[in-house]
């Protein structure tokens, strides 16, 4: 494929993750450098002007009947022959990691025990929470988790870099608590000091949470309403119009210089191991 210079690049949900190449829509401004835009509207652009449309953990936010006009809409949007790349939470990759931790959870495996009871958070927490970063949030923000290992090749730098947060956090606590020993006084101090800074990611300030509390929160864009697979999506994006599809890694890529955008990993490192990526051309 041509190089990015006479390429005309597009980033759909782009969160915190984009690059002064591409054109970077999200359904929040965070900077300058990206336009915000409910993506439920469809992509405020015309037809066939992009070389490239990408989006990350973005396509499971949407409804199943969501998911696939945002489909259309990437692929009106692209040119002849021009690529989409997905990357999305791998549900084939969770069930097999569900089965695997069952089996050797049934058979004693202490090790096991704990990384079952992570994984049966990233196949329904996501999809079932009613506050902000849900039971997983919890989870990663343990004086200790038992199963650090896993659970960060799991979700990548991004559970790392919370986990980062608790523990500076955590440690400033201690310093102005020198002469307090006592853990949970301690935790319930942190929880109290960083429940703005996180935005609610771990308790809403209403925990009893009314109906109409409950379905905005629903309809906020952070649950999980849909899941894919490697056959799931190749089928819909074939219905769609889509050819070639074919299953990467975040390494590989037909786009050209992918790796220099840096949008799924650096050094070397994947950002969101768990995912499926998946591209095609138009």
């Amino acid at each position: 494929m041509k190089s990015d210079v006479c390429m005309k690049l597009l980033n759909l949900g782009c969160g915190s993750r984009y690059h002064a190449s591409w054109t970077n829509i999200d359904f929040v401004s965070t900077c300058e450098a990206v336009v915000a835009h409910n993506l439920l509207q469809g992509i405020p652009m015309e037809n066939e002007c992009f070389d490239v449309v990408y989006h990350s953990h973005v396509l499971e936010h949407f409804t199943k009947i969501d998911g696939e006009l945002f489909l259309q809409e990437c692929y009106r949007v692209l040119k002849p022959n021009g690529i989409i790349r997905i990357a999305i939470p791998d549900l084939e990759q969770i069930a097999r990691e569900y089965l695997k931790n069952l089996e050797l959870a049934l058979q004693g495996n202490e090790k096991a025990k704990h990384n079952y009871n992570w994984i049966m958070l990233e196949m329904y927490d996501q999809v079932v929470r009613s506050k902000s970063g849900g039971d997983m949030a919890a989870y990663i923000f343990q004086p200790t988790i038992p199963n650090e290992e896993y659970v960060f090749e799991r979700i990548g730098e991004e559970g790392r870099n919370l986990r980062k947060f608790y523990l500076s956090s955590l440690d400033k606590i201690n310093i102005e608590n020198e002469e307090n020993t006592d853990k949970r006084s301690l935790l319930r101090k942190f929880f109290s000091k960083i429940k703005q800074a996180l935005k609610k990611i771990i308790y809403n300030d209403n925990k009893n949470l009314t109906y109409t509390n409950l379905g905005k929160f629903r309809l906020g864009g952070e649950i999980h309403q849909w899941m894919y697979d490697r056959f799931s999506l190749t089928q819909l994006l074939t219905k769609i119009g889509f050819k070639d599809v074919r299953v990467n890694t975040a390494f590989t890529s037909a786009i050209a210089e992918w790796n220099k955008f840096e949008l799924e990993s650096k050094d070397g490192v994947i950002f969101k191991p768990d995912s499926l990526f998946i591209e095609a051309h138009k």
